[in-house]
């Protein structure tokens, strides 16, 4: 009996695979065209973004006095620097010196903080859709965090790696990966569209039908004389 079944099961997994092999037009189709969508989306209705970023080294208090646990910028480090770089105080002045109308929150949301596992590199990046704008705030932020870093954590210096330029290309959004995920979502709706479709569909269309349906034993086939 398990014997019976596994066997139609297999008859059924190859039916399917058969099927969407006769359907591979219309599952091309809907790739291309899901793609196309997700592309002219991408292009013309989302706003580009632009990130700037500057890198920062922090000092401690005597630079002969370095030890594994000074290199250790492990998660502690990341949330400490994060929370001071993000805090209102910091923000706030950000937002006086460069008299920007945003708030507090919103800028602290167009920030991220980086930190590589044992360094003292602190990177700051902002997102803004201005590249301008990006570029200024990043800068800014880094000189009121550095003094900030500097008053709360007592460390001897915080020196600028690098500053942060102008972007001359978005960050966001990514037009390749948006295509390739259009044209995947496409393709795996048409087959679900057509295994879905195949398999409520109850009509007795196959020889090996009469079998599993009526459970009949099937004893011959009378061919189909105008397709010959």
């Amino acid at each position: 009996m398990n014997t019976k079944e596994n066997t139609s099961n297999e008859i059924d997994v190859v039916y399917l695979l058969k099927k969407l092999w006769t359907k591979k037009f219309l599952i091309i189709f809907m790739s291309l065209f899901v793609g196309t969508l997700s592309l002219i989306a991408t292009i013309f209705l989302i706003e580009p973004e632009y990130t700037a970023t500057t890198r920062v080294y922090v000092v401690g208090q005597s630079s002969e006095s370095v030890t594994t646990q000074d290199l250790q910028a492990g998660s502690y480090l990341v949330k400490d620097y994060q929370e001071i770089i993000k805090s209102s105080d910091v923000l706030a002045k950000v937002i006086a010196k460069e008299e920007s109308p945003l708030s507090t929150a919103a800028l602290s949301n167009m920030i991220s903080v980086n930190i590589p596992t044992d360094t003292r590199v602190i990177s700051i990046s902002v997102e803004s859709k201005d590249p301008e704008e990006a570029a200024q705030l990043t800068n800014r932020v880094r000189e009121v965090a550095a003094e900030k870093i500097k008053e709360v954590t007592k460390v001897q210096d915080v020196t600028t790696l690098e500053e942060a330029q102008i972007p001359e290309k978005p960050s966001s959004p990514n037009t390749k990966r948006n295509l390739l995920l259009g044209a995947l979502v496409g393709a795996f709706l048409a087959i679900i569209g057509v295994l879905f479709t195949e398999i409520l569909d109850d009509r007795v269309k196959r020889a090996e039908d009469v079998e599993e349906v009526l459970g009949l034993t099937l004893l011959g086939v009378v061919p189909n004389t105008e397709k010959m």
